[in-house]
């Protein structure tokens, strides 16, 4: 799983019971270590380890700073300083936990310890006239179930944020010609997101593809044989051995470009002068980087890189996902449709092994053919256009259908129809990443703090909304 790491600052107010904040703070912090939470706490900044002073704030933001934190959490042990809470987030800028534990029954003689619910009332406002969106995760116990599952959906959203912010795609040559719908306009990525895209020409590709064919010189130990024994493992070959070992030393050749750049991602010129200059497709290779964590995308698709970033960092980095076109109907159920690329996919979403083949359109080996496994998906895809940007997301259930070349998942969604006019009035295209499993709400919650417009493709937002509740 991928690693994230909390400040957390257990705030009170000094007009409430300090020993019952004191109390909560370590109820709070032995839940988070039996949670196996990663965080950074502030038992240093004072001897209460709370916060509720300007100049401890100060202390416990240089803190967090220093200790490259991913999220904020702000557990109010009573009440809590609203005021410092907001000025601690604004300066620390990044995404923010709200909650406090569920106040006990009020004293016989009526007196009240803590009124922390009040206290989250206060601090929401406050952080709203400073502009800083933030999670707000229902006040309970530290026993429900809720407390959980909403902690380790938030620690997944500051997982998508960071991933998002920190995104740099390798983009391996120029979009081909035909497809004016993967245009980007990567000045604008950098300028809002701080995405940032690496291009490079196809002959660094292919020139590296060379160098690391003449590097094997057969005794086991180069990459390109390495690999070899990899793809022997992972894939079933319906090709020539010189075709394998071309796909193979691409694949060495993308991982060395990707480590080169200090990329993240990468996007790729799939065809047609790949082709002329190795005589391959590049599938099977994207694939293997897949499988690796590192998503490759096709036909240059920079904004799918990016969504495969973000859909994988939601998921936490347990499983891998897939970069599909929507493509046709189903022959029989009125609301499927076959998501399939010519074989990019990862070898892990596959029923069965894949085999190294010759894809659909095209005449040259280096594909994959594979149907992926079925049950829930979750769909999305990030784009814009005009200076707007927006992520359209949603979930399918794989089903049978009829056999497919390339990799290929027939799903059924709830409404096609309303799907297919959401594509097409855009400003989506006809690629999506899909990964296996639900995590529709912690992108539709990170969307707040990325500056982009969740776009839900079902009528379930107020379902997505009761979700995060803890409804």
């Amino acid at each position: 799983m991928d690693r994230i790491v909390l400040g957390y600052a257990p705030t009170r107010r000094s007009i409430f019971s300090a020993p019952d904040a004191r109390k909560y703070r370590k109820i709070i912090t032995e839940k988070l270590e039996e949670l196996d939470v990663e965080f950074v706490d502030i038992d240093d900044i004072n001897e209460e380890g709370l916060l509720y002073d300007e100049d401890d704030r100060l202390r416990v933001l240089k803190k967090f700073q220093d200790a490259g934190v991913d999220g904020l959490f702000l557990p109010h042990c009573n009440f809590g300083t609203e005021f410092i809470c907001a000025r601690l987030a604004k300066d620390l800028g990044k995404p923010v936990l709200l909650w406090g534990p569920l106040d006990e029954r009020p004293e016989a003689n009526g007196v009240r310890l803590r009124d922390t619910q009040c206290g989250l009332f206060a601090t929401g406002k406050v952080l709203r006239r400073f502009e800083v969106p933030f999670t707000y995760m229902t006040n309970c116990r530290v026993d429900d179930p809720v407390f959980e599952h909403g902690l380790r959906d938030f620690i997944a959203v500051c997982n998508v944020v960071k991933k998002f912010h920190s995104a740099r795609i390798l983009q391996i040559g120029p979009r081909p010609y035909e497809f004016y719908s993967t245009m980007c306009n990567e000045g604008e990525l950098l300028e809002r997101f701080g995405v940032e895209c690496v291009p490079v020409p196809l002959p660094e590709l292919t020139r590296g593809v060379k160098a690391a064919l003449a590097e094997d010189k057969g005794n086991g130990t180069s990459d390109v044989e390495k690999q070899l024994d990899w793809i022997d493992e992972h894939f079933e070959k319906n090709c020539t051995d010189e075709q394998v070992r071309t796909i193979t030393a691409m694949a060495v050749t993308m991982r060395r470009m990707l480590k080169k750049y200090h990329c993240t991602a990468g996007c790729i010129q799939c065809w047609n002068e790949l082709q002329h200059e190795l005589h391959v497709m590049p599938c099977a290779a994207n694939s293997i980087l897949n499988e690796e964590g590192t998503p490759i995308t096709c036909e240059t698709d920079v904004h799918g890189a990016i969504t495969s970033l973000m859909i994988e960092a939601a998921d936490m980095g347990r499983k891998r996902s897939f970069f599909a076109d929507w493509t046709i109907r189903h022959p029989d159920d009125p609301n499927g449709e076959l998501l399939q690329h010519c074989g990019p996919w990862p070898c892990s979403v596959a029923m069965k092994k894949p085999t190294i083949t010759t894809p659909l359109a095209f005449d040259h080996n280096g594909t994959l053919t594979a149907e992926a496994k079925h049950g829930e998906v979750t769909l999305c895809r990030f784009d814009g256009d005009n200076g707007k940007y927006s992520l359209l997301l949603g979930t399918a259930e794989g089903i049978d259908g009829p056999k497919g070349m390339g990799t290929y998942l027939w799903v059924r969604v709830k409404n096609i129809k309303r799907l297919e006019a959401k594509i097409v009035e855009g400003p989506y295209i006809h690629h999506c990443t899909g990964i296996h499993d639900d995590v529709v709400p912690v992108l539709y919650e990170a969307c707040k703090y990325l500056g982009i417009q969740p776009d839900l493709y079902d009528p379930i937002e107020e379902d997505v909304k009761a979700y995060l509740r803890g409804e």
